[in-house]
């Protein structure tokens, strides 16, 4: 059965975007979840997953120490909050769509929730225990009834939300903080067995059911930040933030982002222990990303074309869900124990190189998938799943 239709215009190009479909939101979208891979790659490049990664174990040692410690810092966080405004955007795109329909809102959305979190559990056991999708569903659940409420409520909701996330955020990372210099530093114990390393591709799916609410904890925990992201994401489409009126927005945005944000961000995450990495990746970083969107969205505002940068991030984020999904494959069949196992094998003067190696061979494959299979057909392979199956459900009420 195929996929979809062929499409008829080469990707990228203005002919291939639908009337009205801004440019930006495609390169936005595509920056995001190589972004995410930036981030997550260091959790498939560690020899005990995302638990050595979470212990600080498999560092690297002398000059590439600082290197590392650098590279980390340049995406914790930023993408992730990204990716969050990107899908409070779609949010409001999807509701905006449904209006100028006629059709009641949220409507039938709980079925694409529940849909986006049956994607999300079996990326999580199959391929991913960071995975994120779940956590979106839940939240753009939560978002697309408070979508349907009132601006003035909707502004207090994000209010409500932000301070929610600001207690739990502080009571987080005072307890780091007070563990930090309360206790004696001692080496975190190895991972004994290792499935991550040894264990086959049943060995880890059992792994991530057994640690399930472990694993899961921080897609809890960023509720109400991933809440409040959404609101704002879809707060600035309603205020034209990818349109040339929004310009002042924008630059306003850069300046918070990248003028204060962003070396807050890396004095915090770098010097200040545990604590400062929480802070900077659940606290400063969304603030960063805010810039991100301000930054990209204002170079094609005027609508122009997307260049050769666009072109290649573009078909990405035509197919966001099958390159998410894609990638964190590929990085498991290169790292694992269950593939090619290269993590084992790395050691604290080699891991750095090997996981910038590993980003740029993991993102030029999802370029070249996005860009060959977008030529071709007018959703990724994952999304057509996810639209047929929407379908199917909707007619079946």
């Amino acid at each position: 059965m195929a996929p979809t239709t062929p499409t008829a215009a080469a990707v990228g190009s203005t002919s291939a975007r639908s009337p009205g479909r801004y440019a930006s939101l495609d390169v936005l979208r595509g920056i995001a979840i190589l972004g995410t891979l930036g981030t997550n790659i260091w959790i498939f490049t560690n020899a005990e997953g995302l638990v050595g990664y979470l212990n600080g174990t498999g560092h690297a040692t002398g000059g590439w120490s600082i290197t590392e410690d650098v590279l980390k810092q340049l995406v914790q966080g930023k993408f992730l909050g990204l990716l969050t405004l990107m899908f409070g955007i779609g949010l409001a795109i999807q509701q905006t769509s449904a209006h100028r329909r006629e059709q009641r809102w949220p409507g039938r959305y709980p079925w694409r929730a529940a849909l986006l979190f049956l994607d999300g559990l079996l990326n999580y056991f199959f391929f991913a225990e960071f995975d994120v999708l779940m956590g979106y569903a839940v939240t753009g659940l939560i978002v697309a009834y408070l979508l349907s409420w009132r601006i003035r409520r909707q502004r207090i909701a994000v209010v409500v939300a932000v301070c929610v996330h600001a207690v739990l955020l502080a009571v987080a990372a005072i307890g780091l903080w007070l563990l930090e210099h309360s206790t004696t530093p001692s080496e975190p114990k190895a991972l004994s067995p290792n499935p991550y390393a040894d264990g086959s591709f049943a060995d880890l799916i059992v792994f991530r059911a057994q640690n399930f609410v472990m694993f899961r904890f921080e897609m809890v925990f960023i509720l109400p930040m991933s809440v409040a992201l959404f609101l704002v994401g879809a707060a600035l489409y309603r205020r034209g933030i990818l349109t040339p009126a929004a310009a002042g927005v924008r630059r306003k945005m850069m300046l918070i982002g990248f003028g204060i944000a962003l070396p807050l961000d890396f004095l915090v995450g770098i010097f200040g222990g545990d604590a400062g990495l929480l802070l900077g990746r659940y606290g400063i970083a969304p603030i960063v990303s805010l810039g991100i969107l301000a930054a990209i969205a204002h170079v094609y505002a005027d609508g122009r074309d997307t260049g050769a940068i666009g072109n290649a991030l573009s078909p990405i984020g035509r197919m966001a869900l099958s390159c998410y999904v894609a990638q964190n494959i590929l990085a498991g069949l290169i790292c694992y124990g269950w593939g090619l196992g290269l993590s084992a094998h790395l050691g604290p003067d080699t891991v750095v190189p090997a996981t910038v190696g590993l980003f740029v061979v993991v993102s030029s494959a999802m370029m070249v998938f996005a860009r060959f299979w977008m030529r071709r057909f007018d959703r990724g392979p994952l999304e057509w799943l996810w639209h047929e199956s929407y379908l199917t459900l909707s007619r079946s009420r």
